[in-house]
């Protein structure tokens, strides 16, 4: 009896301890669970909740951070830098930066990732500079030798290949048509792929000489003043402006390809009516003054020039020294414009050019543009029919002004239809025959 009490006790006294490790193991566990749980529910207050700030107006300049960024970029090798910059800049001067919204801190951490995940040795950073420069000037001086080009053209087209459209087709379209021996060096970032040689394809199937390639801007500008301009773009002590960057590029990039190649560049929303062959040294007026019938604007849509040419340098200065990234126009029309008055004024040297009237290439201000695209009516057939005399006997070159008809429709017996039918190599199967 005495025997069965104990065990029984001793049966109690265990139940009891593991009762009590139970409660104090639960109890530590239980607390945890609920400390856990207040942490989430704090956790996703912060990660749902939005921090407002009030929006800041798009700026002029890139930012410090930023800009860091892209010195990285062009520092890192030539191949990716002087191409891909366009991109780079483009997402950040148009205010892309500004839609992000976040602290400097978490751009100071992008960025130092960002670094580490792109960091080349200094040796395989000049290997490939070596390398696309060596790209560029080869796939240049290979066409070039190659081939007889009777004329060289350059076109840049800065922007995605998705935009290039129909009108852009049939400028390459009407350059060849009167320049079936001429070459043509499409200066673009986009083109240069699979896809860019199937675009123009139809041209090199017909024996046509058009060579879509990167530019390498360091090889490009070297040697000029456009050069050290460029080394101040890519450290960040130049301000792009809120102009697009790639635009400013092309006008400079114009000016320089055509100092050391020598050529004829064309915008690409041009249609030309005949040989330019035979022009030398040349830069069209866009406007003329009623009074005095002297231009009062000069345009850069359509350049022709001699290589190294005096009047080429003077440009490539003036942008290098007067950069302005804030206004439109000032790198590009109103830069010739204000170098040629210069001249004029001084007269102390002749460098050798002629201005042409508004007819030779801008015979249709952007602000008349529309009735080009218009079919003849009862009261305009016979103005139409004048207007087309005039345009065939002093026109080389029309510029279209982009911007203002990008988006008109080709009428059926309008001026454009017309000159597009004289002008028109797949003339059965051109998109912009007929609109």
């Amino acid at each position: 009896m005495e025997q069965s009490r104990r065990t029984e006790q001793v049966l109690l006294v265990q139940r009891l301890k593991r009762l009590i490790v139970s409660f104090v193991f639960c109890l530590p566990m239980s607390l945890l669970g609920l400390l856990l749980m207040l942490l989430l529910i704090y956790n996703s207050f912060s990660v749902f909740s939005l921090h407002l700030v009030p929006n800041q107006p798009i700026q002029s300049t890139l930012s410090p951070t930023h800009l860091q960024i892209l010195h990285h970029q062009t520092s890192t090798s030539s191949s990716v830098s002087d191409s891909s910059l366009l991109l780079v800049v483009k997402e950040t001067s148009l205010g892309f930066i500004q839609k992000q919204n976040v602290s400097s801190t978490r751009i100071e951490k992008k960025t130092r990732r960002f670094k580490r995940s792109t960091e080349l040795t200094p040796a395989i950073t000049q290997r490939l500079q070596v390398k696309s420069r060596q790209r560029f000037q080869t796939r240049v001086k290979s066409l070039l030798s190659k081939s007889s080009c009777e004329s060289l053209f350059f076109m840049t087209w800065i922007s995605s290949i998705e935009s290039f459209g129909d009108r852009e087709r049939f400028t390459i379209e009407s350059l060849f048509k009167f320049h079936p021996n001429g070459c043509l060096i499409l200066v673009s970032n986009s083109f240069d792929c699979d896809r860019g040689t199937l675009i123009l394809k139809p041209f090199t199937d017909k024996g046509l000489k058009v060579l879509p390639i990167k530019p390498d801007f360091a090889y490009i500008f070297k040697d000029t003043s456009a050069e050290k301009w460029f080394e101040r773009l890519k450290k960040g002590t130049l301000s792009p402006g809120v102009i697009p960057l790639e635009q400013n590029l092309s006008n400079l990039l114009r000016l320089v390809l055509l100092y050391k190649y020598g050529g004829i560049y064309l915008d690409t929303d041009v249609i030309i009516l005949k040989s330019l062959s035979n022009l030398h040294n040349v830069i069209g007026a866009q406007t003329v003054d009623p009074v005095t019938k002297k231009w009062s604007r000069l345009n850069n849509a359509v350049l022709i020039f001699d290589k190294n040419h005096p009047l080429l340098k003077r440009f490539i200065d003036e942008f290098s020294r007067t950069f302005n990234g804030n206004k439109w126009g000032h790198n590009g029309p109103y830069l010739v414009s204000r170098v040629i008055t210069r001249i004029k004024i001084s007269s102390s040297s002749d460098l050798g050019f002629s201005v042409l009237p508004p007819s030779a290439f801008y015979p249709v201000d952007w602000t008349r543009i529309k009735g080009f695209y218009r079919a003849p009516t009862n009261e305009s057939d016979a103005w139409l029919r004048k207007r087309l005399t005039h345009l065939r006997k002093n026109t080389f070159a029309v510029h279209l002004w982009n911007r203002e008809s990008k988006k008109l429709r080709i009428e059926e017996g309008s001026i454009i239809h017309q000159l597009m039918s004289h002008s028109c190599i797949f003339c059965n199967s051109s998109s912009l025959h007929l609109s």
